[in-house]
């Protein structure tokens, strides 16, 4: 049923011009009051409330400040002085991220990671970009040390999801003592997913034949890739993970034609946030990172993040449309055709006008 949604999504995003998208970005404000009010009075599940209303701010608000930034450094050349937009950039972000952080703290990296790139592509000086990821890795260093030294103050300031989360990097850098018998359940969903990827093997145990689905908490959600491999094998593992890199490929694609600097930060922003996200749930799964909680783009159960992803992809095909080179030429013979009959139109005018003097 999402996906049917998301997909009148995609048609209706890729029929709206680039240059209209800043739609998104004056959502942002809405969106955190949103967030702030989902933190109080919304539901969730694991100790985080991120959902109100039946969808996730969160996700809204990673699009709408990706499109935000991207509108901000279009402007930085010729409006307003880089010092300026990249202030309101970095205030902008860091709230937003703040907000995120409270429920969700690998969604809150990931998404000033983003920013960050983006500024670079943007071409703000290097040592604003410096500042920037120093600052907040200075921030996320002090956070976690006070976390880890001091874990009962932090649940008392706000921080108790950040608090799980720093108890899953202990555990995973742990070796816990498991037996036939006895699974802890602090790596009872890691484990899960390891006996998934090794029965796996080469080609898997075919769709509809896996048996980790019954056992793993997260099996449609976060852990849906270890899934994919025990029903697949690492063959469709690697092509899972190649059809990711495929369309970032694509995406870059489409950004180096682009002709101007906001359709090409909406289409690598977009990408990236599609990206990174499939990347990180994939090295969760099979247990490169510890446990996050970001779901796999368009496969993962979940209402919220297929529409926005759906958006996401709406964007890039409507900048792939709109900022390629026939487009262009289509939409300046529209152009040219309709000021054509406007000035005929006057023309006409002009003359009955005479007649009628």
């Amino acid at each position: 049923m999402f996906l049917l949604l998301g997909a009148v999504f995609v048609g209706i995003t890729l029929m709206i011009k680039p240059r209209f998208f800043w739609f998104f970005a004056g959502i942002l404000p809405v969106v955190w009051i949103l967030m702030i009010v989902a933190k109080f009075i919304g539901h969730g599940a694991n100790e985080a409330n991120r959902w109100i209303l039946g969808f996730q701010p969160s996700e809204f608000a990673k699009l709408s400040l990706i499109v935000f930034v991207a509108f901000l450094l279009s402007w930085k050349r010729n409006q307003i002085p880089e010092k300026v937009s990249f202030n309101w950039i970095w205030v902008l972000t860091a709230l937003t991220c703040a907000i995120i952080l409270l429920d969700n703290l690998s969604t809150a990296i990931i998404l000033y990671g983003v920013v960050g790139v983006l500024l670079f592509i943007g071409q703000i000086s290097f040592k604003r970009v410096f500042i920037y990821f120093s600052t907040a890795i200075a921030a996320v260093a002090l956070m976690f040390a006070f976390i880890w030294f001091s874990p009962e103050k932090a649940k008392d300031v706000g921080l108790k999801r950040a608090v799980t989360w720093v108890e899953r990097i202990k555990t995973y850098k742990q070796e816990p003592e498991i037996t036939k018998n006895n699974i802890p359940d602090d790596v009872f969903q890691a484990t899960q997913a390891k006996i998934a990827v090794a029965r796996g093997g080469i080609f898997g145990k075919f769709p509809g034949n896996g048996q980790q689905r019954n056992f793993l908490p997260q099996a449609y959600s976060d852990f849906i890739y270890a899934i994919i491999i025990e029903e697949t094998g690492i063959v469709g593992g690697i092509f899972v993970l190649f059809l990711y890199v495929f369309l970032f490929i694509r995406a870059g694609t489409i950004a180096g034609r682009c002709t101007s600097i906001f359709p090409k930060l909406l289409v690598i922003g977009s990408a990236l946030m599609i990206v990174i996200q499939a990347l990180i749930n994939m090295a969760v799964s099979v247990s490169l990172l510890p446990v996050t909680g970001q779901p796999l783009p368009l496969i993962s159960k979940g209402g919220t993040s297929q529409v926005v992803t759906c958006i996401f992809i709406g964007i890039i095909l409507s900048v792939s449309y709109f900022e390629n080179p026939r487009g262009v030429r289509q939409e300046a013979e529209f152009e040219a055709e309709f000021e054509e009959e406007r000035r005929l139109s006057e023309e006409e005018d002009d003359l009955e006008a005479q007649l009628i003097y």
